[in-house]
């Protein structure tokens, strides 16, 4: 971009495109009403707004590059070179637009639609918040020739705007440290903020951005970077995706167009696996829980394929219908659409109702795929014959779900033999442990609560659902005991994925294995069903894991329980004498049946002290990605994950 572009922007943004919807009021009392939470995800969304600002002027076309860093005190820096925010005054609030931004919620240039056609940020919050919720903020903006300068404290500016050096960039540079009397937690986690940078490379092909994190060194001893960058965006977030899949087609299908000035860019995939993996995205936005343009893209999907595989004479022999499933199976897709005004709806505002983006997706999609169905004869034949083998296996599927359907009642003689039910009826009081094997819920059984906790003890480990077909699935003797025991229905003829949860008995559903590395196993094979087929229990925060201790230290009649190694050293070092260990003793528990009852209860099951760690997908995409590399046939890639994440004593997924 040259610099009389670059200053014919700046030209027509100015103090006059600021407006102000409402004050900032409340964000420090009620900072999770605006962010979320205080906790991981709260923390990590203060750098995402400020980000979403950066990437805001990239989507104008006046910004390339977007560097982040964090510092060795949790601070984080994010530098862009679009235009710098105005500096003039705002003619409303008579003061510094540069204020005004950065102190009043929802006033920025996004609601100016002569300023930002598109905008991400208008799903978030506005830096204001994150200015209000750090203890510390700094702004330079580079524009006119100048640097421009405002610190802040808690939200509150510490002096006027005022010009602080000359220089010939533009852009921003926001530096601000989280309020740690607020937040739960004081680290930033660089694989979080990594993840969406990635994301945002791909939704965004073009664009530079970095990351640096001077908390640790490389092995050439300068601070941790990494660059990302997309020349073909949503094609190589596709080949990101499938990198360990086995793919049935060459090259990703694209498809790119505008209709009714809504920017739609597709990419789509089929692989050999039997799950369904499509992500959209407004404005950058993940839409976890789909919308409007999602469902445009199944209904052309459906319709073109049908259509196709009816003109080939390819569905002639097939003795049953072909549902929608059937032609999503073994998937993989990206949808990104940009909105000008953009209609969330859903249980966490991911949902997108606006009416008209459903239209012209569709439109889309129906045309190019078209296109490239007939252009590409062979991968063609290579799609539809996918599908013919996906519904052949959901129809071989059908009888066996019905079965789970039948057993799937409330009385006690439709829930399987093994599980020791509570006798309270409310679900929401109502937990269920699904226990490694059948000596440790014995014990769980004997040491429970009776009347809120339920045990049902699972043989060995269940069946890996990443590379079963769906009929194998609901054959499985440990998942259908799953699906019965927490009295689930599991979906219809057509849409044989959806759950309805309105029978759901427990609303915790812990998972409690051995402290080894089988024990990880069972948790991950258990938590890759949950995820493929259940995943709306987790989405709803049901799902946990048990954490049982690994040791228990012994010195005379003084005894307790380590859940670390740390912890074990730590108190081993208090307990010694002279150096000595020679009247501790300390037992490792390799499972959980070596713990007797009153152990157990006390350590992993009384609500008073346990500890239980919610399993929650904080990036939909890189746990689609994990699980398909942990528990696919690539070898490779797992081996070198689990090296490099071997320094934890359990691989969190």
């Amino acid at each position: 971009m040259n610099e009389l572009e670059k200053l014919s922007g700046i030209g027509n943004y100015t103090a006059d495109n600021i407006r102000i919807l409402e004050g900032l009021e409340a964000v420090r009392k009620r900072p999770a009403m605006y962010i979320g939470d205080v906790n991981v995800k709260g923390m990590h969304h203060l750098v995402y707004e400020v980000v979403d600002n950066s990437i805001d002027e990239a989507l104008a076309g006046f910004c390339n590059k977007i560097d982040v860093t964090i510092h060795p005190d949790n601070s984080v820096t994010v530098v862009d070179n679009g235009r710098g925010i105005p500096t003039d005054l705002h003619e409303k609030e008579k003061r510094s637009a540069l204020e005004v931004v950065m102190t009043v919620l929802h006033a920025g240039g996004k609601f100016d639609k002569d300023s930002y056609k598109v905008s991400g940020g208008l799903h978030g919050v506005g830096v204001s918040v994150v200015n209000a919720l750090s203890s510390h903020l700094k702004v330079n903006v580079y524009r006119e020739g100048k640097v421009f300068t405002q610190e802040y404290s808690c939200g509150k500016p510490l002096y006027d705007v005022k010009v602080t050096g000359e220089s010939q960039q533009t852009g921003t540079e926001v530096t601000f440290i989280p309020d740690f009397t607020i937040f739960i937690i004081n680290q930033y986690d660089k694989e979080i903020l990594s993840s969406r940078l990635r994301e945002l490379a791909f939704l965004n092909k073009g664009i530079t951005l970095t990351l640096t994190d001077e908390r640790e060194t490389n092995g050439d001893g300068k601070p941790w970077h990494e660059t990302y960058f997309s020349q073909n965006g949503l094609i190589d977030f596709i080949n990101y995706l499938d990198a360990n899949r086995e793919k049935l087609m060459p090259e990703p299908i694209s498809m790119e167009g505008e209709k009714n000035a809504i920017p739609i860019e597709i990419a789509m995939q089929y692989n050999t696996s039997f799950s369904e993996n499509i992500h959209s995205y407004v404005n950058n936005i993940n839409t976890h829980e789909g919308g409007t343009h999602l469902a445009g893209f199944r209904r052309a999907l459906t319709r073109t394929l049908k259509t196709y595989a009816e003109k080939s004479g390819m569905l002639s022999k097939l003795k049953f219908d072909i549902s929608g499933d059937d032609f999503r199976e073994g998937l993989t897709a990206i949808i990104s659409v940009k909105v000008q005004e953009p209609q969330f709806e859903g249980q966490t505002k991911t949902k997108l109702g606006n009416n008209e983006v459903m239209g012209v997706v569709d439109q889309l999609v129906s045309e190019l795929l078209t296109y490239y169905l007939e252009e590409h004869p062979k991968e063609a034949r290579t799609i539809v014959n996918k599908v013919i083998l996906a519904a052949t296996a959901r129809h071989a599927a059908r009888k066996a779900r019905e079965l789970v359907q039948r057993k799937n009642v409330l009385s006690g003689s439709g829930l399987p033999g093994k599980l020791a039910d509570c006798s309270e009826k409310d679900a929401v009081q109502c937990e269920i442990y699904l226990v490694e094997g059948d000596s440790a819920g014995g014990t769980a059984k004997q040491g429970r609560d009776r009347r809120f906790q339920a045990i049902l003890p699972l043989r060995g480990k269940i069946l890996n659902v990443e590379k079963a077909m769906q009929y194998k699935i609901y054959e499985s003797e440990e998942i259908k005991n799953i699906f019965t025991a927490l009295g689930i229905t599991i979906g219809t003829e057509d849409d044989s994925k959806a759950l309805n949860l309105e029978k759901l008995r427990y609303h915790k559903i812990i998972i409690m294995t051995d402290a080894d590395v089988d024990g990880s196993h069972i948790t991950t094979l258990i938590l890759t069903f949950f995820f493929r087929y259940m995943k709306e229990l987790i989405e709803y925060g049901y799902v946990y894991i048990a954490t049982p201790p690994l040791y228990l230290v012994r010195k005379g009649k003084d005894q307790k329980y380590c859940w670390t190694e740390e912890e074990r050293k730590n108190l081993t070092a208090e307990w010694s004498e002279n150096g000595k260990e020679s009247n501790i003793h300390i037992q490792r528990y390799k499972g959980l049946g070596e713990m007797n009852a009153e152990q157990l209860w006390d350590t992993t099951m009384d609500p008073k002290y346990r500890t239980l760690r919610q399993v929650t997908i904080e990036n939909g995409l890189e746990a689609d990605r994990i699980f398909s590399m942990l528990m696919g046939d690539e070898v490779p890639p797992r081996r070198e994950f689990i090296e490099k994440n071997a320094r934890y004593a359990n691989i969190d997924v």
